[in-house]
């Protein structure tokens, strides 16, 4: 009986090690879990969370081996799965950061720029409002949950003791990345729209009225249209965000597949 017991307990211990391993990247690489505003102690208390309520049902019908070389191995590809999964949410907010960036350019807040509270890097301020519209609207539509539900399912796809297609994984990550650009075109589509139509105007009254320093003028009008549009779109863009988050999750688990 005490056999038994010392047997289910190395079970459970591995298989909580390898589920950890799996849910791990999440917290590294995809917004918001890796906020640098959430310190890493609560960061890595989220995820062992997370670890402890995914660990029954990846270990479902599971006998996880006791050979440490074999966990070590496991743990390594439940590390490459969980970058997979990762990679697709953290593109869907690359794609809303590369909007704000263009919007940067187009309106002339690049000209000076802040650090980003959520990736702590240099950007502008259009990178930085995007970025919390989309964590705000994340939070809001219950994003959390799908991305939860969407770990759950990947063990239904790819097994803890199951070897993934590599070549499945690299062209789901290829086809995530180059979706990136066109994601953010849609994004910033409306504002890019009205900011063209802008500087056509202010090319025909620059033809009219040789002598108005168009730059001058156009500056400024050019920023009051911009967040004008832009803060009419929004509520636009958290629906965008919300049908996109589902596919989102859909194309990593269908990256997901056995080797």
């Amino acid at each position: 009986m005490s056999a038994a017991i010392d047997q289910l307990g190395q079970n459970q211990l591995a298989g909580f090690v390898l589920v950890l391993s799996r849910v791990g990247p999440l917290f590294m690489l995809a917004p918001p879990f890796n906020s640098k505003m959430v310190p890493v102690r609560a960061r890595a208390i989220v995820a062992v969370g997370f670890a402890v309520g995914l660990a029954p049902i990846a270990l479902h019908g599971q006998t996880v081996p006791g050979d440490a070389l074999q966990i070590a191995g496991l743990a390594l590809k439940e590390v490459l799965v969980g970058l997979g999964f990762a990679f697709a949410l953290a593109c869907l907010f690359a794609a809303f950061a590369t909007a704000g960036t263009i919007l940067d350019t187009s309106m002339g807040f690049s000209f000076g720029s802040l650090i980003d509270p959520v990736t702590n890097v240099q950007s502008g301020q259009m990178v930085q409002v995007y970025s919390m519209v989309a964590i705000a609207v994340f939070i809001a539509i219950g994003g959390d949950a799908w991305v939860i539900e969407g770990l759950a399912r990947s063990y239904e796809v790819v097994p803890v003791l199951e070897m993934p297609s590599l070549t499945a994984l690299v062209a789901g990550a290829a086809g995530e990345f180059a979706a990136i650009l066109g994601a953010a075109l849609e994004v910033a589509a409306p504002v890019l729209l009205a900011l063209i139509l802008t500087d056509v105007a202010f090319g025909v009254v620059s033809r009219v009225v040789p002598q108005l320093n168009v730059f001058a003028v156009g500056f400024p009008i050019k920023i009051g249209v911009g967040l004008l549009v832009v803060g009419v779109s929004l509520p636009f863009v958290g629906g965008w965000l919300s049908g996109q988050l589902q596919l989102s999750v859909e194309s990593a688990l269908g990256s997901l597949r056995l080797g």
